[in-house]
């Protein structure tokens, strides 16, 4: 824990070198540090969980299909429709193909032929090719093509059927590989295989599967892998990918979601259509032979094929040698849906289905699911010893109705198994403490918290956990990340991971998210590990997850710091007006001192707005009838300003009148020019919540919440007093809300732990400022041989790893002048984690 002393003048005419681009930094010639770490030895700290950090996945931004899931065609069984998405249709990805004379059609049906009732449409290609003609399709893969390596052997294989008595020759061809024939014989389903060998290199390949002659061909499950997949495994996952994940050297693997699990259909499958479509994910979709296993509608806008299934999510987390973590729908739609189910049947058809799920992770093969496990190939138990229940259900009162049936459930067939709960969307407001609530009462194991905030929420609540109970619910971090994938994002979030330590006795597992994203295929940023089809790269985040997922500890070695005191700064710059995805018309703007004195006003009746800029070009505003109104409906983040306070004590006061559209109207104050700023959004989220947002440009977090909505058609008057750091907001006359703004950035954090097997000391500073950090390490009588090694991670704070460039790196290097006491040199914007030998 940091504490605050009176502010030194380091003695920075001494300093003999300043640790830049990881260099080992030289010893400074100082008696006056800035900082200075003390350890006590003596005193216990908290044990920290073999399983600390972990990994989520989602399929979000094309993280399975064309991602992590070695597949390489797009599209492959023809399940693309526009129920899916608006773009698809059966022949997504694919193009109708001729060579030498060949003709024919080529449509996707779904009649009696299918291949099986979940795998529904085929592709139906009518051959009418003359003598050495061929005709069929060529599918164009993901992203800019297949990605080809010379010398590398791929698997093709495909299920067909053709009413030709002589049978179909079927011709496969890739870029770059030689092309292979093969013959479907009989009008029944038959999977063929072939394997073809790469002779040069290319990443805008394309497949073809050509068919000769007359008649009628059908195929489906079309399929092209690589033979090279991490630990060669059929159906198996693609390797740069799995050892960027396998190299974090990860605790545990959280799968499959996130919005995934728990939006869209509760139900099954489409009554209508018979589809499988648009809903929650549902284990029992995702196993079986894959030609078996249904597809469908991600909530992230695509199609999921499920290749990458249920068998395949446990298989990678026991190759990783992580603890598997899957998470079930509790049948309560989260991330803005806010739909609950009222059909018991279904309820206990889920939990029914979750007491299937750990029977086929750990059931003996004698089981039902057991031995659906050991046919796809692992006899073995799994090993499961967690699961948690929902995700982000922002109805917390129907949420923990359907999660106690979940976890009695369980509890009664699993004595001592794990059942996580969580809290939530968000790091505070109604619905997390009604969830924290009830789950203390509840004596649940486990509380998963998510939360996306800015760089300076992170750097501003190292002590978070601190103040929480040592007894009761542990937390476990499910998701989080700083706003944006720059440098100065990693080192706010690896000062926080030095609060999840010093607390490991309250947090027990914490993962970054999102793990993947395909760089041309991006719904949610910033994102730890990124993709195209051939090249892989890791996030400034990633870096810094691997060094402390690497270098975690046994148990923590209590210290403090102290150092420079950070004074709370008060709330003032230029007060703002915005919408979203809503038309508001906005009146008698003023802003005055505590005594009425005026600093500002604008009634609009000049039938101007010279005064008032866009902060982004987004939306239309004009003056109408003496306001000033956004009139388009579609427009998000309107934001204008005007009126820079320098003033730390005034009222902001506002008539707002909402004229059509989703949401309310937001009232900008405290509006930097380095993006920072406050709004008070009221009739947000599809107007159900107010909240008061701090915000670093696309970045926030919410510092109040409460229900609310906004009646269209009238006005209302805002009045928002600043003091200092402290703020009231008053709404037709009445108070609504306050807060205090008053916690501190705190540049410098750091944490001390203790490996016992390499018997080792492993201090962890961060030190996020443009300045070079002389800090004296006492460590409490406790001697350490006079070498050791030193990994640093630093540069520009406005840095980011890029596929074409990957500047931010750790730097290993060995440092000498070790003893009970030294000082060293933490550079600007750095990591460093120092391994030290115990005597």
């Amino acid at each position: 824990m940091f504490h605050a002393r009176p502010l030194l003048t380091a003695a920075t005419a001494v300093l003999v070198a300043v640790a830049l681009n990881g260099a080992a930094p030289v010893q400074a010639r100082t008696a006056d540090p800035d900082y200075t770490i003390t350890l006590d030895p003596r005193a216990q700290g908290p044990a920290i969980n073999d399983d600390m950090y972990g990994v989520f996945f989602e399929d979000i931004n094309y993280a399975a299909d064309g991602g992590l899931y070695a597949e390489l065609v797009r599209n492959r069984s023809f399940e693309f429709l526009p129920a899916d998405n608006g773009a698809y249709n059966g022949l997504t990805a694919w193009t109708p193909t001729v060579d030498g004379g060949g003709s024919g059609t080529a449509t996707t049906v779904n009649d009696d032929a299918r291949l099986n009732e979940r795998n529904r449409t085929y592709l139906k290609l009518d051959l009418t090719s003359t003598a050495g003609g061929r005709y069929g399709v060529t599918n164009a893969g993901y992203n800019t093509g297949f990605a080809v390596e010379a010398g590398a052997r791929y698997d093709f294989s495909v299920w067909a059927r053709s009413d030709n008595p002589a049978g179909t020759a079927l011709t496969v061809g890739l870029t770059g590989a030689a092309a292979r024939t093969l013959t479907v014989r009989g009008d029944r389903w038959r999977k063929y295989a072939v394997s073809l060998r790469s002779g040069r290199t290319v990443d805008d390949g394309k497949l073809s599967v050509l068919a000769a002659g007359g008649g009628t061909l059908r195929l489906d499950e079309v399929s092209l892998f690589p033979r090279d997949t991490f630990k060669g495994r059929a159906n198996g996952l693609r390797k740069d990918l799995a050892q960027k994940v396998a190299a974090l050297n990860p605790g545990f693997v959280r799968f499959p979601g996130g919005c995934l699990v728990n939006t869209g259909s509760m139900y099954g499958y489409d009554a209508a259509s018979g589809f499988p479509r648009s809903r929650s994910y549902q284990w029992k979709d995702t196993v079986g032979p894959v030609e078996t296993r249904a597809t469908n509608s991600n909530f992230w806008g695509y199609n999921q094929s499920y290749g990458l299934g249920y068998y395949e999510y446990f298989q990678f987390a026991e190759d990783v040698g992580a603890m598997p973590l899957p998470v079930v729908p509790a049948l309560v739609t989260g991330c803005g849906q806010n739909r609950a189910t009222d059909d018991p049947a279904l309820l206990r058809r889920h939990i029914q289905d979750t007491l299937d799920l750990i029977e086929f992770a750990n059931g003996p093969v004698t089981s039902t699911w057991g031995k659906v496990r050991a046919k796809m190939g692992h006899p073995r138990p799994f090993g499961l010893t967690s699961i948690a229940v929902g995700n982000e259900e922002n109805l917390p009162d129907a949420y923990w109705a359907n999660f106690v049936q979940f976890r009695a459930a369980i509890e009664a067939a699993h004595p001592g198994f794990t059942v996580i709960s969580n809290s939530g969307p968000d790091d505070q407001g109604t619905t997390f403490d009604n969830l924290w609530a009830k789950n203390r009462a509840a004596g649940v194991a486990m509380v998963d918290e998510h939360y996306y905030n800015s760089p300076s929420w992170f750097l501003q609540n190292n002590n978070r956990y601190d103040a929480y109970a040592r007894s009761g619910p542990k937390v476990f971090l499910g998701e989080y990340a700083s706003q944006d994938a720059k440098l100065f994002n990693s080192l706010s979030e690896a000062a926080y991971m030095t609060g999840l330590e010093r607390n490991a006795d309250v947090v027990k597992m914490a993962s970054y998210a999102p793990l993947f994203a395909n760089i041309d295929n991006v719904q949610w940023r910033p994102d730890m590990i990124w993709f195209d089809n051939d090249e892989s790269w890791g996030s400034t985040s990633y870096q810094v997850q691997k060094l402390f997922m690497n270098n975690v500890g046994d148990r923590v070695v209590p210290s403090t710091a102290t150092g420079a005191v950070v004074q709370p700064q008060p709330i003032t710059g230029a007060i703002g007006l915005s919408t979203w995805a809503t038309s508001a018309r906005y009146d008698d703007v003023r802003v005055t001192r505590p005594d009425g004195t005026v600093l500002y006003s604008d009634d609009f009746n000049d039938g101007d707005a010279d005064g008032w800029t866009p902060v982004q070009p987004r939306g239309s505003w004009s003056v109408v009838d003496g306001a000033y109104v956004q009139s388009d409906t579609s427009a998000q983040d309107t934001m204008v300003k005007a009126a820079t306070i320098g003033e730390t004590d005034y009222d902001l006061s506002v008539t707002a009148t909402k004229i059509a559209g989703a949401e309310g109207f937001l009232v900008a104050f405290g509006v930097q020019e380095t993006g920072q700023f406050y709004w008070w959004n009221l009739g947000g989220w599809n107007n159900t919540q107010g909240a008061v947002e701090k915000g670093f440009t696309s970045a926030k977090e919410q510092l109040l919440t409460k229900p609310n909505s906004v009646t269209t058609g009238t006005p209302y008057d805002l009045r928002i007093e600043v003091r200092g750091t402290h703020v009231r907001l008053v709404l037709n006359g009445e108070e609504w809300g306050s807060f205090d703004d008053d916690k501190v950035t705190e540049p410098f954090a750091q944490v001390v732990t203790r490996n016992d097997r390499t018997r080792e000391l492993i201090v962890k500073v961060v030190n996020a400022q443009d300045t070079a950090a002389v800090t004296k390490v006492d460590l409490g009588g406790l001697r350490v041989a006079p070498v050791g090694e030193q990994t640093v991670i630093t540069g520009d704070p406005g840095e980011q790893n890029t596929r074409t460039a990957e500047p931010i790196q750790p730097v290993t290097s060995t440092v000498r002048g070790l003893g009970t006491t030294f000082t060293r040199t933490f550079a600007p914007n750095s990591v460093t984690f120092l391994r030290l030998s115990l005597r």
